[in-house]
């Protein structure tokens, strides 16, 4: 009983005193089964969490005893394990999928200093997802992105360096954005802690700095989010990372400020100003929709598929947005169900192409010419994973847009656009995993190439394990669609 009471945590505290161990491993076989351990050991106890959180409700820690607003409080509710689900989740396929990836993509002596980054990541977007206050957030998201920093440059050609940089540029924009937005906020409440910060708003004389630090903390976080049309900097960080850095951070990096995002809308600024519930509807829609259709529609163009994959992406954050956007119980519902479905989907994808990249050793159409024959386990994971992300019955993606399209239908004239919207996007992602499918099915390799193995048994079993994931969660999404419609409460409850 004792240490379930530290439950909340433990996500934070294990990995984060774990890392510096990792970083003294004498050789990286080790470093790797230390990062996976601990990465399992926090996998398990979201799980945890997420029993104790279905059952109790929300769980308030005290860290050291202080008692909030004056202490740093960690809240865990419905919308916090959702997030931790995904986030070590993704992080656990990724460590255990890819040994063999990352010995072939990341010299053996620079291991044990990449398993310690791996763990401050993981450390870091665990805390961004169970901090109570707004500083330690923004504490959070500068680990986060500074061990991102080191696993992308990492890469295994020197093409990974000017993304690491475009990355680090646009998210020291976007955090200090963040920053200023929530300096302006102190400044006019006293406060940092976000429960104390939503009750004291409405006491608040002069809202115009208000007004303005929501301007800015939404900006930055759109940045830290990809939000088109400030996405920049994603298809190519996802595009030169190690393959497994891309399954963990495509599955989390950009939902762990989706989340911040969220959080801020609803729970600290929704009940502050009169109509911000109209203004946050109207620009998240808009650039949700922009999101959806510009990036799906580049991604139909792009040969090289990690950064078709990262294209996609911007679309798929565009269709948790535009739940979020519609500010109703259904929409927000959707909306989190899809930060956890496209959480399974895209780092499964990751992961195929991972294999592909392995075997191949290349990412671009041209290399994938014959793999359905030479990879058929790999290849056949990819086509069903696919397939969710368009939306096809019994899988997590037709829940998704199951979800949206009767949240949608709910608004009269505007739903009818917005389901078009949602339709238009998933026929645009048919003509993209079609690209792929087509080349390695119906083409053969290029004159002269060798024959390629299967993928290792070790990427195989989990990758096959994401896709009976994405089956089973399509025929009974209960656990997710519960999860998110009690996060869609709590957030909508604080927006009043």
């Amino acid at each position: 009983m004792m240490l379930a009471a530290q439950y909340p945590v433990l996500p934070v505290i294990v990995p984060l005193l774990s890392a510096p161990i990792a970083a003294l491993m004498p050789n990286r076989s080790l470093a790797w089964i230390m990062a996976s351990l601990v990465s399992a050991l926090v996998f398990a106890t979201a799980v945890a969490l997420t029993v104790i959180v279905s059952a109790q409700g929300m769980i308030s820690y005290e860290v050291g005893g202080w008692p909030a607003p004056y202490g740093i409080e960690v809240r865990v509710d419905s919308f916090s394990v959702v997030m931790l689900l995904v986030i070590s989740g993704a992080s656990t396929l990724a460590l255990i999928s890819g040994k063999a990836s990352i010995d072939a993509q990341i010299p053996s002596d620079h291991q044990p200093l990449f398993f310690a980054a791996w763990l401050l990541a993981l450390a870091a977007y665990s805390g961004i997802a169970i901090a109570g206050d707004a500083f330690n957030i923004f504490v959070f998201m500068e680990i986060s992105s500074l061990a991102g920093y080191v696993l992308i440059a990492n890469g295994p050609d020197r093409r990974a360096l000017p993304a690491t940089f475009k990355y680090l540029v646009m998210g020291t924009i976007g955090a200090s954005f963040y920053l200023i937005g929530v300096g302006l906020v102190y400044m006019m409440t006293g406060t940092l802690n976000i429960a104390d910060l939503h009750a004291r708003l409405s006491d608040v004389p002069h809202l115009r700095p208000i007004l303005l630090s929501a301007a800015f903390v939404t900006i930055g976080l759109a940045v830290k989010a990809a939000v088109f049309p400030l996405h920049v900097w994603m298809p190519n960080a996802y595009a030169r990372a190690p393959s497994a850095v891309a399954v963990f951070l495509s599955a989390c990096s950009t939902k762990a400020a989706v989340y911040v995002m969220l959080r801020f809308d609803f729970m600290i600024f929704g009940g502050a100003f009169a109509h911000h519930d109209v203004q946050f509807s109207t620009v998240l829609m808009s650039l949700a929709l922009l999101g959806m259709l510009i990036g799906s529609a580049v991604a139909m163009y792009e040969r090289d598929v990690k950064r078709m994959l990262g294209y996609s992406s911007v679309g798929q954050i565009g269709y948790i947005l535009l739940g979020a956007s519609m500010i109703s119980l259904g929409g927000v519902s959707a909306g989190v169900i899809h930060m956890f479905n496209h959480a399974m989907i895209k780092g499964g994808l990751f992961l195929a192409v991972g294999a592909l990249v392995l075997r191949l050793g290349g990412g671009t159409l041209d290399d994938l010419k014959g793999a359905g024959r030479a990879m058929p386990w790999t290849m056949g994971a990819f086509v069903l994973l696919g397939l969710s992300l368009i939306g096809m019955p019994l899988t997590t993606g037709f829940i998704s847009k199951w979800y949206l399209v009767q949240a949608a239908l709910d608004l009269g004239t505007l739903g009818v656009v917005l389901v078009a919207a949602i339709l238009i996007s998933s026929l645009m992602a048919v003509v993209y995993i079609w690209r792929v499918v087509e080349v390695a099915y119906f083409q053969s390799p290029q004159a002269g190439a060798s024959k390629h193995q299967e993928a290792p048994l070790m990427m195989l079993v989990p990758l096959w394990a994401v896709v009976l994931a994405n089956v089973y969660f399509g025929l009974d999404p209960s656990i997710p669609v519960d999860l998110a419609t009690n996060a869609a409460n709590i957030l909508l409850e604080h927006a009043k």
